[in-house]
């Protein structure tokens, strides 16, 4: 079973960064696409960035387009995720997850991913 770890959260004022670290022990996540979503209380799931099991592809939402950057280290076990410009929207438990199936590309549909984390909290100030 593979575990997922999340850790780089913490509060930031507007404007500010952080980056995200998802470590996976246990079994490997190296060639399966990861992602990264984020939760607030009373909303669904949010998919916020994907990268396939290479690394060479990736998918972001509209929201966090050239504000956020995913990437990985297969020979690491983990995936990054780089947030830049925080706005105060962005505040949101950031989960990472590893989708279903092997040696696929990236994708932000929720329902395809199997194994979560169990999140670390981004808050951002004005």
């Amino acid at each position: 079973q593979v575990r997922l770890v999340e850790s780089g959260g913490g509060s930031v004022q507007v404007g500010g960064s952080l980056q995200l670290v998802c470590s996976c022990s246990g079994k490997s996540c190296s060639r399966y696409p990861m992602a990264w979503f984020r939760q607030v209380p009373g909303k669904e799931r949010e998919g916020v960035a994907s990268i396939g099991w290479d690394g060479r592809l990736t998918l972001y939402a509209d929201s966090v387009k050239d504000r956020f950057t995913i990437s990985r280290d297969n020979a690491a076990n983990t995936v990054s995720l780089e947030m830049n410009n925080l706005q105060v929207e962005d505040s949101a438990m950031y989960t990472c997850a590893r989708r279903m199936g092997y040696l696929l590309g990236p994708t932000l549909d929720v329902g395809l991913y199997t194994d979560w984390g169990q999140g670390t909290q981004v808050t951002v100030s004005s």
